[in-house]
């Protein structure tokens, strides 16, 4: 056995449930994975994610090259006891971060040679660098080296990307790694079906322990999105987990869901808890609206994490108005629950064959925050 599989449990249409197994976790999918980009869930403790029931989270192999280092990691005992973490972890590669340094790096068949976001000193990252760094950090699940393009490249500029991507996952496989971790492709190809056909039929034979789908979420709009996850979900094995990565709203977990991705992750509900925006079973609330400063309800009355159990969307205002460090930590512990708690349905309705039901009853729920938001925006 792999030292990452993958159980298929049951199917509700093209949605599945299932199983992920790791060394320090069984992660039950669908999922949702809290980013803790730099060894952390901003504002949060690994005891306030076990509370919630989180069972995986993300790290990033470049901001932890960058800062504090792998070889340090690697020192303290790996990443998963240098933050104090017992669950599972998977580390994203670096591709999508160094995308975003466009203006600071230079990409070649070898690698990637790019300026530090921090101090502007020069690096240079293979494939064989990647592992390398993911190996050092312990990981439970290492992500292949890829180049991630932006939403607005050309056919022909994808097809060269993902002629350079194939041949960086090829050699991310000839790395050897611990014996723990488990190696996860990435489907590249932009928005284009027939390039996500060829990449696939590229890799296929290297028979990775799970599939990444990327180079989504970079800009193109959602019913965009959802075309090309209709288009390449169902290339990927029955029997490896499939990943969609950095996705995204609650309203793109329930479609990836329901199109058969069985684990997400996103900074959309840390970095919104902490601008003031939490996610309610009737829709989104901006917390910092003069509308809820006598309000003594909790933020979600059908909600039973901590915080809406302790405080009122009074108290949440006024800490969030104040400036106070208490703000981001009450209001991350609302929306990661919410997220997580929307995948606990989201697999309870595929167990029971009602995801259809779950579904209708999901976008009745949300008409109303948008409904709510063009109000408090009016």
């Amino acid at each position: 056995m792999k030292p990452v599989y993958f159980q298929l449990k049951s199917e509700d249409g093209l949605a599945r449930v299932g199983q992920l197994h790791t060394r320090h976790a069984v992660i039950d999918t669908p999922a949702f994975m809290p980013v803790g980009t730099a060894a952390t869930v901003k504002a949060l403790t690994p005891e306030d994610l076990e509370a919630m029931e989180a069972k995986i989270i993300l790290g990033n192999a470049y901001h932890l090259y960058i800062r504090p280092g792998q070889k340090l990691i690697e020192e303290m005992g790996g990443l998963h006891k240098f933050m104090g973490w017992d669950g599972a972890i998977l580390t994203d590669s670096g591709g999508f971060q160094v995308m975003s340094l466009s203006d600071l790096r230079k990409v070649t068949p070898q690698g990637v040679e790019f300026s530090s976001h921090l101090d502007g000193s020069r690096h240079f990252i293979s494939p064989e660098i990647s592992m390398e760094i993911q190996r050092s950090l312990g990981s439970d699940i290492v992500m292949a080296f890829d180049e991630c393009v932006k939403h607005s490249a050309t056919k022909d500029e994808v097809r060269k990307s993902m002629y350079i991507t194939t041949d960086w996952e090829r050699r991310s496989r000839d790395v050897k790694l611990q014996s723990h971790q488990g190696l996860f492709g990435i489907l590249q190809g932009g928005m284009f079906k027939d390039l996500r056909e060829e990449h696939f039929d590229s890799l296929k034979d290297l028979d990775f322990e799970g599939w990444a789908i990327g180079g989504l979420s970079v800009g193109e709009p959602p019913l965009q999105m959802y075309e090309v996850l209709d288009g390449c979900v169902p290339l990927l094995p029955k029997n490896k987990v499939r990943y969609l990565m950095g996705v995204g709203t609650p309203e793109d977990l329930v479609e990836g869901v329901s199109r058969g991705v069985d684990i997400f992750d996103c900074v959309m509900p840390t970095r919104n808890a902490r601008n003031g925006t939490l996610f309610t079973s009737s829709g989104k609330l901006h917390i910092k609206n003069a509308k809820f400063a006598r309000d003594p309800q909790p933020l979600d009355p059908s909600c039973g994490c901590y915080t809406c159990r302790k405080y009122s969307r009074s108290y949440l205002r006024h800490l969030y108005v104040s400036g106070e460090i208490l703000s981001s930590r009450l209001n991350t512990i609302h929306n990661l629950h919410f997220y997580l708690n929307l995948m606990k349905q989201l697999r309870g309705a595929i167990a029971a064959r009602r995801l259809g039901e779950f579904r209708a009853e999901f976008y009745r729920s949300y008409a109303k925050s948008k409904e709510q938001a063009e109000e408090e925006h009016s």
